[in-house]
């Protein structure tokens, strides 16, 4: 470990040290040193020691990994979260979600809604998360403030949306907002296309060059239910990724969200274009629409990452949860216990994640050169142990409460649990002001 020329700025000093490449790997008493919001060493403890520092921080009983990466979510509805709960897909979004949406939903909305989501995702371990919802404007505006990471993906569908009269002036709104941010160190603008049956094949078309054009992601629902594939079907003959297929949208920056009904010739284009799948099992099984084949596509060798969806339909952004409920489903699944084992899960809600995003030469792993995106878990509990495997610890016996550090790019946004720049009581009355409106029972 060679010792770095110049002073580190801060030494982490955990007890576990889970890189995640390369994979299974677990470093115990090392140290990790960052300067200028990036990752300049990581080594045996000892030697980190020798190394000057500004700051030292031991972090004992901790395990450091990276920060966990939300592949997939609707931030501001939080607001909504627990409208309406206990209803099948097309009834939850047609009778009251979009209903509540179209009442609701203004700029106001999205910037107390994302400040909200945001600061739930940092104090349960995530560093990034990708947003797809209205005003996407006033959500990056938040990611910038928070110090958080995210990819903002530009909602167009066919129809009038909140903020945007049309799909037209939806992509045209992407367009500049793309060139506003491209050169921004922690948001990545994606075009999120809201899913098959929603966007048409002259928009998708518009969307397929735009992309190429610009070299940005697309980030789309696709084969959430059964019902979607076969009204599909039905109506037109084709399946929605043949379709995809057939009209140039699939590659390696198209993001599959769901993808709960996969056939093998599903699989085989996923496979053939390189495709993301982005795997929301607990929105999934809530609204009863299905699995998704996570081992089976792994093996095929397909990049599977996991997302919370919105609040309305999981109803929380608790992604190492998310991770948890994944690894248990992929075995139910797959019939067989070695299936998703605790730490391909891991990778799954971190390298994968950035993989996905089109970020894994930035975040996703502690790798020298990335970015410090990192957070500390406590598994000094009682409930963790004892520890055998931190990593198997982690993922089957560690909720979000034991989230005690986080840093994005090096710099603290949350400390001792506590966040650094938001202020939790005030994000609470301003969420429970919006729910007493919403529901009616505003005195």
């Amino acid at each position: 470990m060679p010792k770095p020329a110049v002073a580190l700025d801060l030494l982490l000093l955990p007890t576990w040290l889970v890189p995640v490449e390369p994979a299974g790997v677990v470093l115990k008493d090392h140290g990790l040193g960052i300067r200028d919001g990036c990752i300049v060493l990581i080594g045996p403890r000892a030697e980190a020691l020798k190394c000057d520092a500004a700051q030292v921080r031991e972090l004992p009983g901790m395990l450091l990994s990276p920060g966990l990466i939300n592949a997939h979510g609707h931030a501001a509805m939080t607001l909504f979260r627990g409208l309406a709960d206990d209803l099948p897909l097309m009834t939850w979004l047609e009778q009251h979600i979009w209903p509540a949406e179209g009442k609701w939903v203004d700029e106001d909305f999205v910037r107390d809604g994302t400040d909200l989501a945001i600061a739930e995702q940092l104090k349960g371990g995530i560093t990034c998360f990708s947003d797809m919802y209205f005003y996407p404007k006033v959500a990056s505006e938040r990611v910038h403030n928070s110090g958080i990471r995210a990819q903002i993906a530009i909602p167009i569908l066919d129809f009038p949306i909140p903020g945007a009269a049309s799909a037209d002036d939806a992509i045209r709104q992407g367009i500049e907002l793309f060139g506003d941010l491209k050169h921004h160190p922690r948001i990545k603008v994606a075009f999120g296309p809201h899913a098959p049956y929603t966007v048409g094949d002259e928009n998708l078309e518009k969307i397929r060059v735009i992309a190429e054009e610009l070299d940005a992601a697309i980030h789309m629902h696709v084969h959430e239910t059964a019902f979607e594939v076969q009204q599909a079907v039905d109506n037109t003959g084709e399946r929605p990724m043949a379709r995809l297929g057939r009209l140039g949208l699939l590659g390696p920056r198209f993001q599959a969200v769901h993808m709960t009904q996969v056939s093998d010739e599903d699989q085989a284009l996923l496979v053939e274009s390189n495709c993301s799948v982005i795997h929301c099992p607990e929105s999934n099984m809530k609204l009863a629409s299905g699995f998704c084949p996570v081992e089976r596509l792994w093996q095929a060798g397909v990049n599977v990452a996991v997302g919370t969806d919105g609040a309305a339909s999981n109803n929380d952004l608790d992604l190492l949860g998310e991770t948890r409920t994944a690894a248990l489903l992929a075995k139910a699944v797959a019939g067989s216990a070695t299936a998703l084992d605790a730490h391909r899960a891991l990778r799954m809600a971190t390298l994968n994640g950035a993989r996905a995003l089109g970020i894994e030469a930035t975040v996703g792993s502690l790798e020298v050169g990335k970015a410090a995106d990192l957070v500390a878990f406590d598994l000094s509990g009682l409930a963790q142990q004892p520890v055998y495997d931190p990593v198997s610890q982690l993922i089957y016996a560690t909720g979000r409460d034991c989230v005690k550090h986080l840093w994005v790019a090096g710099k603290p946004l949350l400390e001792d649990g506590r966040l650094t720049r938001l202020d939790e009581s005030q994000l609470s009355a301003t969420a429970q002001a919006w729910g007493r409106r919403i529901s009616g029972h505003n005195e």
